[in-house]
């Protein structure tokens, strides 16, 4: 793909004025060498939009997406809607001769007319499976025929740990044995996130899919260095949901109960040459938002630590003066010792995200996070659902 926009700036419509509209925000703020043009802020919720509007500086509100749509100065659709949304959002706007950046997950199993409810609990995992790759090969041919670019807005790709073990994996063309990925937390702050109809899934999908869209990523960029064809042979998986044993004293503490989806996930996965990864996501952990990936090859073992980063720590007694001062994320408390979020946009791989994202639409480039991961991942996640309910191995 090879083209320019024939201009000097990048003019952006973003969808959706939730806590990912925000990440967003701050990305684009970041970006240099490419200027972006903040036009357009869209949602239903006009006030929310206009704190958007506000903290990052977009010129305009809009409630109707089909007249943002309309808008020839916009270049770039940005989808931060709720995951039920994206499919037809991201056709639309493609449709519309816009390039098209899209919050994870790319897509999902969210009911159907004549589903028994509650899905999470009455539908097969098989059946979701079919019909999430059903929708994924629909939305694989309107990209194809696109001219315009699909980003995916997978921040695991771009931190700079992360980007560091490829290089180090693509220069050595080390064989990577294992891998082990993690993303924990104490629960979402989403209204949505305990229902499957509204989020797709639980703990795994939610946040287990940015682990493991690294650990696909990377070993992709093992194949390309070697020669090798490297695909997804079989996953095995384990869900639960455990919060709901505690009673209302006990889980003071925790966010989202799940009502139909998990809240503990573990995949291990089998790639094609024979090799492992295991993924972990849990909303059952207190004590902040804790990510990694760890890579263990024939001839190198990185341990590429995302959040915390571990390069600065605190003690409070009190909290006199940090009202406005973030020290980390999903934290009750700043009081006792912490672990301090230090340039958290970059380590988390959201600025390196939205550079990469603004350089491929102004010069004609792919992004290093694209369709291809997005399917991808979206496929391991639903053969892993599958997997758990029937307590058996899926192989693709």
């Amino acid at each position: 793909m090879s083209y320019s926009l024939g201009k000097k700036q990048v003019t952006i419509g973003l969808i959706g004025s939730g806590y990912a509209a925000h990440l967003h925000g701050n990305g684009y703020k970041k970006v240099s060498g490419v200027p972006i043009r903040l036009k357009t802020i869209c949602d239903i919720d006009e006030s929310k939009a206009q704190q958007i509007a506000q903290t990052f500086g977009f010129e305009q509100v809009s409630t109707d997406f089909y007249e943002m749509l309309k808008d020839n100065e916009i270049d770039v659709i940005d989808i931060c809607t709720p995951p039920f949304l994206h499919p037809k959002m991201i056709i639309d706007a493609l449709n519309a001769g816009k390039h098209v950046i899209c919050e994870k997950p790319l897509a999902g199993y969210f009911g159907m007319p004549d589903d028994p409810q509650p899905i999470g609990k009455m539908v097969s995992k098989a059946t979701m499976y079919e019909r999430v790759l059903k929708d994924l090969d629909e939305l694989k041919k309107v990209i194809d025929r696109s001219d315009k670019l699909f980003m995916y807005a997978e921040n695991y790709v771009y931190c700079p740990t992360v980007l560091k073990a490829a290089e180090i994996i693509e220069k050595k063309k080390s064989k990577i044995l294992f891998m082990k990925g993690e993303e924990s937390l104490k629960g979402s702050s989403s209204p949505v996130a305990a229902y499957w109809d509204k989020t797709g899934g639980g703990s795994l999908i939610r946040i287990g899919c940015h682990p493991l869209s690294g650990i696909l990523w990377l070993k992709q960029r093992e194949a390309i260095a070697r020669g090798e064809s490297i695909s997804v042979k079989s996953v095995c998986c384990d869900t639960g949901a455990v919060k709901p044993i505690l009673n209302d004293y006990e889980k003071r503490h925790m966010n989202s109960i799940p009502f139909d989806v998990e809240d503990v996930a573990t995949v291990t996965i089998t790639f094609s040459d024979g090799t492992k990864a295991l993924i972990i996501a849990a909303d059952t952990v207190l004590g902040g938002t804790n990510n990694y990936i760890q890579v263990y090859a024939n001839d190198t073992a990185l341990i590429c630590n995302i959040t915390p980063p571990g390069n600065m720590s605190s003690y409070f007694l009190d909290e006199d003066g940090l009202k406005d001062v973030f020290i980390g994320e999903m934290l009750p408390s700043y009081l006792g010792w912490q672990n301090v979020f230090i340039s958290d946009e970059i380590l988390r791989g959201y600025t390196g995200e939205f550079q990469n994202f603004a350089e491929c639409v102004l010069y004609g480039r792919k992004p290093f996070s694209d369709f291809s991961l997005a399917y991808e991942t979206a496929k391991v996640i639903y053969a892993a659902y599958w997997s758990a309910e029937e307590g058996r191995r899926i192989d693709l």
